[in-house]
């Protein structure tokens, strides 16, 4: 079990990795809101790798068959693998390769505010929070809980999905044994 998580995982954490610093250089270009867009599609791309480790460990470990835990654990494996490698690649880039990007994010939100007619008061209150926000991911820890928060309900998803598609054959192989 131990290899089949390690290889699918660091896969989905390389995928994961590569696109933050393929990116990277054309961060200007893409703009915040798009760069969600590409994120978000390249979580779900990378998290394809959990389909595949739960299948491989169905077919080459379980005999064709799997638990709907096992399967649960090893995908939540492969999830906690590739998430760890996002992490330190935001860290990576956050506090080495990119330190401004606190600056240029804040800007992007009370130009966003100011562009959607937010009143005064409220373009304000944008400006505080986006200046506490800055202050507050200066912390590692904080600014690991955040990131952690990105892709880990996505690949917990995923292995929740691969779990229950994957187990099935079980269910079915059982109910035609009878």
């Amino acid at each position: 079990m131990r290899k089949i998580v390690l290889t699918f995982g660091l896969i989905a954490g390389a995928v994961l990795s590569a696109m933050m610093l393929l990116t990277l250089p054309f961060q200007d270009k893409i703009g915040f809101e798009n760069g969600a867009i590409i994120g978000y599609t390249t979580m779900v791309l990378a998290f394809l790798m959990v389909f595949f480790g739960v299948k491989s460990y169905r077919d080459t470990v379980g005999g064709g068959r799997v638990t709907f835990g096992r399967a649960l654990s090893v995908g939540l494996l492969i999830t906690a693998i590739a998430t760890v490698c996002y992490v330190t690649t935001w860290e990576l880039i956050y506090y080495k390769l990119a330190p401004d990007f606190g600056d240029k994010y804040a800007a992007y939100a009370v130009e966003k505010a100011k562009t959607s007619g937010a009143t005064d008061a409220q373009i304000a209150a944008q400006t505080k929070q986006m200046t506490e926000f800055k202050e507050m991911y200066k912390n590692p820890l904080v600014n690991i809980a955040y990131t952690l928060l990105e892709p880990l309900p996505v690949g917990i998803l995923f292995a929740l999905v691969t779990a229950v598609a994957l187990s099935r054959k079980r269910r079915v192989d059982r109910v035609l044994d009878t």
